[in-house]
Parts: C-alpha cells; structure tokens; sequence
C-alpha cells in the first residue's frame, strides 16, 4: 500500500533465478562462439574433400547460434501476474463495464453445431452481470444447422444459467461439467442436476436428430429467423443474416428464476462471390461494428468455438488490469494461454504448446506484453478500433446504469440497421483492415493486429491462471498439427517481410526485448533450411567416413558436446517443469524435427512464392475438431497417425530412411572392416547425431515398415519414400567415388 492509500487490482512479479540463468546462457554463447571459432578455423583448402559441405555447416550453426540468441528474448525477463478480485468488487461492485463476447465459428461439419454452442453457453454463464454481457456467434457458413442449435441453447441457457450460479458451478460448459460427475458422485449432487441432465440430453439429441437428417422440420421453420435464408444460395452467396436471439435490455427476457439474461445474437455476414470476405478477420471486423450498434461494450472478449470458459471469473480477471487505476490505462489487451481438454499424459503431438504458455509468453510480458494469439483475448473495443495511446488519458470507463429498453426502434429495426454493418460493401474506401479492426491480407491476422496495437504505444499483458482460463480442442492427428504449423509459420514470415516487420516497422516503437521475441516466431519457417542441412548432410557423409566435426581427443570437442548436453539438459528441465514428462518432452523433440522439415519447409517456400509474385494468396485452413473414433483410439494410446496423404509425410519419411540407410551402411563398413574404434575416435559427434536421428523416427519407420491398421503410411508414400531416400545414398556416393 502507498502513502495515498492505494490498493493495486494487480501485481507483477520477477522470476526466481534471473542472475543464474544469464550466467547459464553466457556459458551456452560462449561455447557457441568457440564453435564458430573451429569451423571458420577448420576450413579444408580449396580442392581439399568437404569445403562446400563445411562451409555449409558454418552458415548452418551460424544460424542456430543466432536464432538460439533469439530465443533468449523469451527467457531473460520472465514475469508472473497475480490479480486482486475481491479487490475489483469491493471498489467497483456491479458498476463495471459492458463485456461483449464474440465466438466464431465457419464450417458446421468440422466444428459441429454441439460444440459451438456448449463454447457459448460457457461464456453466457460468466460471473458477471448478466445485463452487461452480450454474446454473438458469428457463423461464417451461414448453416441453418448452427442457428437452429444456437436457438436451442437460448431456450437451454434460460435453466443453465441460474444452475451454475445457484450452485457455483466449474466449468460453465454443459457437457464438460456434466462429463466431469462420476457416476459415484450422483448421490452429492443437487437434485436440480437430473433436470439439467434430461435438459441438455434432449438438446443434444435434437440438434444431432436434424444433423443426421440434413434438413429441419417443418415445426422449426416456423420460427421468423429462419425466414432469413429464404434469399440464401450457398454459403458464398447470401444476404446479411442477423438475429438477437435474447435481448438483455428486454424485461421480459427472463430466465427460469426470473433474472435478467445476457444478449444473444447470430451474425452471419454477408457474403459473395466476387467480394473476398478475408476469413477470421473479416468475420471478426462484421462483429466488432455489428456489436457496436447492438450493446457496444467497451471491453471484447474473442473465443474460438471449441475453447470453452474453464473459468467463470475470468473476465473479473481481465478487469483487474483493465480498471487499476495507476497502470490499466496503459493495457490494450489481456492475453490469456490456448489449453486443451484433449492432451495425452505424454503430448503424442505436443500440442499442448506448453513452453510457450508456461515460459516464453511470460518473458515476453516482462518486456511490454505477449503477442495476441487470436482466441482467449480480452480488448479495449478502441484499440481494436485504431485509437492510439495518449499517456495523459486515464481511464475512462463509462459505467452505464442498465434501464428497460427505452430505444425508439424496435428489435426488428435494430436489425435491419445492423445488418448493412455487415455487408459486402461496407469497408469498401475505409479504414477497415488496415488501421481499423484485425487486418487483413496475412494468415495469422491476431499477431500482425496484436503487432500493431503495441505500436501504437499500447502494451498488453499475459495472464496465466492456475485454474485455466479456456480450454479447447488439439489436433490429434500428424497432418493437423502440420498443416496447422505451416500456416502458422507461414503467416509470421509474411509479417517479417511485410511493411509491418517487427524487425524495421516496430523499431523504436516497441521494446528491443520483444522485436526480438516477435522475430522469434516470424523467423520459424527460416529454421527449415538449417535444420534440414544438419538433418541430411552429415548422415551422408557418415556413409563415406568423412568427418566434419572434431575428433574425440581434440579440444575442441569440448564446445561441441558442453553446448549439446547442456542445452538439451535445459530443455528437458525446463519442459519438466513446466508440467510435461520425459516422455512428453522426446514426443516434443520429434515434432520439432517434424515440424522444421515440413511444416516450416512449406511455409517457407510458400511465402518466397508468393513474395515473386508466383504464388497467391495463402487460403485460411481450418483446424478439424472433431476426428473419426478408430482415429481417436489411436491418439488416446499415443499412436502415431499417418493414414492421411500429404507431401509432407514423403519429406518426412525420406529425411527418416536416409539417415537409416547411413547408418546401417556405416555399422556394416564398421563391423566387416573392424573399424568401431576408428569411427569412435573420428567421427563420434556425426555417428551421434545420425543415430539420435534414427531413434527419435522409430514411430514413422513403425508406420513404414510394421504397422497393419489404417494408421500406417500410405503405400505408395513408403514406397515413394524408399525410392528417393536409396537413390539419394546410391548417388551421392557414386558422387563422391
């Protein structure tokens, strides 16, 4: 407490350990510098064996060298936030400002009707007051399906809503917390619950019923909103469709206990063939105006579809930074970490992004905030709106006293109104995508908009809960996390080499520590080419008994293996302590390799493509949430999936082969020549990488070679792979004879 009194709603603390960890990473660069030190000493002369290969080792670790410094950005400021609810109500009460809460969803067969609505429910149950929160589902497939389910979650919410606070219930997603009573426990709960129960079950089986029939029967239609898709042609072709399914401001929309309930309304905006409608972002542009006309909330709240509130005082969280009153007028954006229900013990996809929640977001925190990751994010509507941040300005929330519904139009008008909101035309010679609203023209549309707000002189913050925030639904098959971290990559290098680069447009505008943090990821996809010489070439060389590092008995293997162990020992730490296993951490190593030999590859490729002018524009790629039940037995055993086609598996299987083929050539030279001892002494650190390599591709040579179900690899990617990986060995030593 100060002089004045004054109670913060938060505080921000320092990691244990700083000072210890700098003296770590300065050993770990100096051993990098002594390793540059040997290659740039060691070059063979010229028409001497290995030069160009040598060479290439050099730029190779002159770039792990470099982008390990990067990475430091992440781990030399760490900080931790801690939030004083009961703070925030005994100062404000219910006199808070209005949160509204947009959750979108684009294709009702990969993300299902069921789970859409259970992600709004969670939301609309918030302990908060329901006459200050507003909920808008914007359904980019325009899927009567979606409506009809959202119009039976409306009529739900009426008896859910009342039931988990009535009786304080976690988490506020009907099927997750119903999910979560055990059979034993039936006897503790409150009788209420079998109401519930019978309540969702008949919600569900009729949303599932119209599903399985393809059409809705004649009995729902009746309702107006569907009078809306009497102009529908195709899910690219149709008219604004709006509907306020619940109006708070309405006295008479009352739930079974006869409080008040939160807004409800459906958007799908317009859309045509000849207009581009920009994905999320577009999506999210249409809610931002539509919201405004309807409830404008200051805050906003975005959600994906599958990533339910696990935590019904977050939004009282976000509030704490946003309303303190010596920093919130600095905060644009509170950020909380992706989680998933569906993680395997042992994170067969590390999918979980774990190092990245639990340490890296929180070093970017402690130089100005993290960057913003598209769902579980808390806005100040006009930051996202393009206002700039003016020190002298404090805050200066509007805390308005809800009143019946004292507006001259009628809901009919409202809507009317704010469909031309939504419409094809409306951005046209506007701001919209560019200095207003999420901007346009990038695959990963969050980070070059979080990007932009920071350097407006705004910052933001991080917050990681111990009861989590959201959790959502990860990929449980190899192509969806590749194609998933393709686009990823994609979309940050498109940011590197665009107008809004970290490294020149963010310069001076935001912290040196988090240029760096936001190069960082933008440089993902650059890693591929590093990581692909170091995966291919040494094995090769292997084969032919070229050495290309230090012997055992030189010093100068000493940096070599000081700087291996100790950064994978760091490593293996770190993800330990972030919660993982062993296990989890070599599941993370493996899709790490996987990842930088195709994902980024692609990604890579992709945007030097299309910055020639060679390639379009980079088409939005939804990930599936749902997976067919033979797949998911396999994911829940930590079974490697490779049933799906993808160029990506014949990358990955080649880079696999060769470096089996090498090292099963180099064991039968050694062991027909007696030459284990010459090998150990010469070649160990190559002889080690190759193997490590081999070890940690046993489940892709399971799906190769000894696997029956449908989870293997395709056959004609075996054999594909097979062919190129013989052929490659074949001629590189004719090459080299």
């Amino acid at each position: 407490m100060g002089n004045d009194g004054y109670l913060p709603l938060f505080e921000t603390k320092r990691a244990n350990g700083r000072t210890l960890y700098r003296v770590f990473a300065g050993s770990i660069f100096v051993g990098i510098c002594l390793i540059w030190s040997y290659r740039v000493s060691h070059v063979p002369r010229h028409g001497e064996d290995g030069r160009l290969v040598w060479i290439g080792l050099l730029a190779a670790e002159l770039w792990f060298g470099f982008y390990w410094f990067l990475t430091q950005a992440h781990r030399w400021n760490l900080v931790y936030r801690q939030t004083f609810k009961d703070r925030l109500s005994h100062r404000y009460g219910n006199e808070l400002p209005g949160v509204d809460i947009f959750v979108c969803t684009a294709d009702p067969v990969i993300e299902p009707p069921m789970m859409v609505i259970n992600t709004v429910l969670s939301v609309m149950a918030y302990d908060y007051p329901p006459e200050k929160l507003s909920v808008y589902l914007s359904d980019d497939a325009g899927s009567q399906l979606t409506f009809y389910a959202l119009l039976e979650a409306s009529q739900f919410a009426k008896y859910w809503i009342p039931f988990c606070k009535k009786f304080n219930v976690e988490p506020r997603s009907p099927v997750a917390y119903l999910d979560s009573i055990s059979i034993s426990d039936d006897s503790k709960q409150p009788k209420e619950l079998a109401t519930i129960k019978k309540l969702y079950e008949d919600m569900k089986n009729q949303v599932e019923n119209v599903a399985k029939l393809g059409r809705l029967p004649e009995v729902h239609l009746r309702h107006k909103g569907f009078s809306e898709w009497d102009s529908y042609s195709s899910r690219h072709d149709h008219d604004t469709i709006l509907q306020i399914l619940i109006d708070g401001k309405d006295p008479n929309a009352k739930d079974s206990e006869g409080c008040v309930l939160p807004t409800l309304v459906y958007v799908a905006r317009e859309k045509r063939p000849q207009y581009f409608h920009n994905f999320k972002a577009g999506a999210m542009n249409a809610l931002i105006r539509v919201s405004s006309a309807i409830s404008n909330g200051q805050i906003v709240l975005n959600v994906d579809c599958d990533m339910y509130s696990n935590n019904s005082l977050a939004v009282r969280d976000a509030l704490c930074f946003f309303m303190d009153e010596k920093k919130g007028h600095e905060i644009a954006y509170v950020q909380f970490p992706q989680n998933f229900d569906n993680i395997t013990k042992n994170e067969l996809y590390s999918s979980s992004l774990r190092v990245i929640s639990q340490v890296e977001f929180h070093g970017l925190d402690g130089y100005g905030g993290p960057l913003y990751v598209g769902t579980g994010c808390f806005h100040r509507r006009d930051t996202l709106c393009g206002r700039k941040f003016i020190r002298e300005i404090h805050n200066e929330f509007k805390i308005d006293i809800p009143k019946d519904r004292e507006r001259e139009e009628t809901i009919a008008v409202l809507e009317e109104k704010s469909k031309v909101l939504a419409s094809c035309t409306y951005e046209n010679n506007t701001a919209w995508g560019k200095e207003m609203g999420l901007k346009y023209g990038c695959p990963v549309e969050d980070v070059i908009t979080g990007l932009s707000i920071q350097c407006r002189g705004w910052k933001s913050v991080y917050y990681n809960p111990e009861r989590k925030a959201f959790l959502g639904v990860a990929p449980t098959t190899l192509a969806q996390i590749l194609v998933q971290h393709k686009r990823w990559s994609e979309g940050d290098f498109q940011i590197l080499l665009s107008k809004y680069s970290p490294a020149w447009f963010a310069n001076g505008k935001i912290s040196l520590g988090l240029q760096l943090g936001y190069c960082c990821y933008c440089l993902w996809a650059t890693n591929c080419l590093a990581v692909l010489y170091y995966s291919i070439v040494p094995s090769l060389y292997l084969l032919r008994g070229i050495p290309l590092f230090p012997e055992l008995s030189s010093p100068w293997f000493l940096p070599f293996a000081y700087v291996v162990i100790s950064k994978y020992m760091y490593s293996l730490a770190e993800y330990l302590w972030s919660g993982g296993t062993v296990l989890g951490w070599w599941n993370d190593q493996r899709i790490w390799l996987y990842k930088r030999t195709s994902s980024y590859l692609l990604g890579f490729i992709d945007t030097i493509a299309k910055s020639l002018g060679l390639h379009s524009d980079s088409a939005f790629v939804i990930t599936a949430k749902v997976s067919k039940q033979e797949v998911y037995r396999r994911y829940v055993k930590e079974i490697m999936e490779f049933g799906d086609s993808s160029a990506m598996f014949t990358a990955l299987a080649t880079i696999a082969l060769i470096n089996l083929v090498c090292l099963i050539g180099l064991m039968k030279k050694a062991i027909l020549n007696e030459g284990i001892p010459i090998i150990y002494e010469t070649m160990l650190l190559q002889f080690v990488l190759c193997a490590i390599l081999v070890l940690i591709n046993w489940p892709l040579y399971q799906g190769l070679f000894f696997r029956k179900d449908n989870g293997k690899m395709p056959k004609y990617i075996a054999i594909k792979s097979i062919v190129l990986a013989v052929s490659s060995c074949t001629c590189f030593t004719l090459f080299l004879t």
